[in-house]
């Protein structure tokens, strides 16, 4: 119910709570403070004094002095003859719900009011203007009158609280209230209200849901059409420092130059309020990147710069890995070529001389427009042979020197050791170590000498070195082997018709270096390569078989053979016979 004051010629005028016949008054105006009561006089030049009567309004009017004028009812209208303003406690608003979310019912509950009130007018904007004037209501009969403002879901309460049926955001907003008692006071009080909005969810927007590691730029943009808050989300967490630094100051952009390759992964944005949140579906992001550590396996093996061994007609495969995104295209070369085998794995069926060369493997993104490489070269392992023992001379008598000579040993070989009787500690003759050098063992004699070749030297055999003789072997891949042989000692003869020295450079063997135990020097005087043999031997043997032995012959002309430690280059100097 509005409450307006009319001028004596019958003009309408749009202030509330007006009145006459006080020359020197003025209208009131609210306080911005809320809830304080203002004083302010009547304006200049008013007449009359409205006053409602259940079905008519009397009214006291210059047009007929002394007299009455009759106005219909329905103007609802309230002319004041003075206005008295008073000034006392605050009035106070408080919404009901404190946090109303959109569709609760909401009462603006009015506390502070004091004296026997006449009437209230409710306004829904910042001041008491007509355009914010939502309803008008008088006390004594209960009668509403809707203003302007008024939505058709507020309804005043004869306490003068305001009830707003089904809120919704755009009831958002200052409220005021102005009262009128029945000394012509009028007081007015404020209140706010924020009306929350029920969130629908929001959606991420990408500019590029799949970039390119450290030249693209991802931008992400959080879509609601409500001014709500903004979380965002990493794989279901919060966001990695280095990426929230790229937020926007609203929270609703997410901006990344150079994006890497550990931001891939889902993101999502959320929207809240005191009453709603709402979370978006998560926006997969890819992050393409590589190839790197480009390389070529052999069983689950790197083999990337090494050289692959591969028995004649035997099978090979080898795969090709790297890391990158999306998973590269693998193309084969050989020695240089393009192969028409495409993929990851390259197999080899029946090894061949043709096979041998250096295989590449080239992995190519089609994202990144990026490649890398891996290569390895391929040969034919050398002919196996089935490894023996042979000792030279095959029938040596006492007081001979022996070789138990190697034939077939492996080309790998790692160590080996020699053992007079079963392989056992007890009895290991010597041992020859990856360095080339050679160590004694429990069993050793200062007699015997051992070759790169895997052969064992004896000097000046007697009866007792009669027996069987034990070789273990072990590669640089693991594999062991063991060899037995039986060596025969036969008793010396009385005397050589004649000798002759010899020299004949063992297979595979190379001299020892100078580190060997000091007791073997006198055995080692007599190097590698230089034999003596009978003329009329009975033993069948011809010098040239000899193979890596050592030797010297008691009685006849010695021979000793000098060299450098390791054998690179040797001479042979004859030292004059004893007498």
């Amino acid at each position: 119910m509005d409450f307006h004051l009319r001028p004596a010629g019958g003009s309408r005028d749009h202030d509330h709570f007006q009145s006459g016949d006080l020359p020197s008054s003025k209208l009131p105006s609210p306080l911005r403070s809320g809830g304080r009561r203002s004083r302010a006089p009547a304006r200049k030049g008013l007449r009359g004094l409205w006053v409602r009567h259940p079905n008519t309004i009397i009214a006291k009017s210059q047009e007929q002095p002394g007299g009455w004028k009759m106005a219909p009812a329905p103007c609802l209208c309230l002319l004041l003859s003075a206005l008295i303003l008073n000034v006392g406690a605050e009035i106070s608003i408080t919404p009901q719900p404190a946090q109303p979310a959109e569709g609760d019912n909401v009462s603006l509950v009015v506390r502070g009011l004091q004296g026997e009130l006449l009437a209230y007018n409710w306004y829904a904007g910042p001041t008491l203007s007509l355009t914010y004037l939502v309803s008008s209501y008088i006390v004594s009969t209960g009668d509403e009158t809707p203003g302007p403002a008024h939505t058709g879901r507020e309804a005043v309460r004869p306490d003068g609280s305001l009830d707003i049926q089904g809120a919704l955001p755009s009831h958002s907003g200052t409220y005021i209230l102005q009262t009128l008692n029945r000394q012509f006071q009028t007081e007015v009080g404020y209140g706010h209200m924020q009306v929350y909005e029920i969130l629908a969810q929001p959606k991420v927007i990408a500019n590029n849901s799949a970039l390119v590691e450290r030249r693209d730029t991802l931008r992400l943009t959080c879509s609601s059409p409500s001014p709500a808050e903004v979380r965002w989300f990493f794989n279901g967490g919060t966001l990695p420092v280095p990426v929230r630094l790229g937020l926007s100051p609203d929270g609703r952009v997410l901006t990344r130059r150079g994006v890497l390759r550990e931001e891939a992964g889902a993101y999502q944005c959320e929207v809240w309020n005191p009453v709603s949140i709402s979370r978006s579906e998560p926006l997969n992001l890819t992050v393409y990147f590589g190839p790197e550590r480009v390389a070529i396996l052999q069983d689950s093996t790197t083999r990337t710069g090494c050289t692959i061994k591969v028995d004649f007609n035997g099978s090979l495969g080898l795969w090709c890995v790297a890391r990158s995104c999306p998973e590269p295209q693998y193309v084969w070369a050989f020695n240089g070529k393009a192969l028409s085998s495409v993929g990851a794995q390259l197999n080899i069926s029946s090894m061949t001389a043709a096979h041998e060369g250096t295989y590449t493997c080239i992995a190519k993104n089609p994202k990144t427009l990026l490649s890398g490489s891996a290569s390895v070269v391929v040969k034919l392992s050398a002919a196996v042979v089935a490894m023996m023992i042979v000792p030279v001379p095959t029938k040596p008598t006492e007081g001979q020197d022996v070789t138990l000579t190697v034939q077939g040993y492996p080309k790998d070989l790692l160590v080996y050791a020699w053992y007079r009787g079963p392989a056992a500690e007890p009895n290991r003759l010597l041992s020859q170590l990856p360095s080339g050098n050679w160590i004694a063992g429990p069993a050793h004699t200062s007699r015997e000498v051992g070759f790169a070749n895997c052969s064992l030297f004896i000097a000046k055999l007697n009866l007792t070195d009669a027996g069987r003789y034990t070789l273990k072997t072990v590669t640089l891949q693991g594999r062991t082997d063991t060899l037995e042989v039986e060596l025969q000692v036969a008793r010396q003869r009385a005397e050589a018709s004649s000798t002759r020295l010899e020299r004949h450079p063992p297979r595979g063997a190379r001299p020892l270096p100078p580190s060997f135990p000091p007791h073997l020097e006198e055995v080692h005087r007599v190097r590698a390569g230089i034999f003596c043999s009978s003329v009329d031997s009975q033993d069948g043997f011809t010098p040239s078989a000899i193979i890596g032995g050592l030797s010297a012959c008691p009685g006849v002309a010695a021979g000793e053979l000098t060299s450098d430690p390791w054998g690179k280059k040797s001479s042979l100097r004859r030292t004059p016979r004893p007498p």
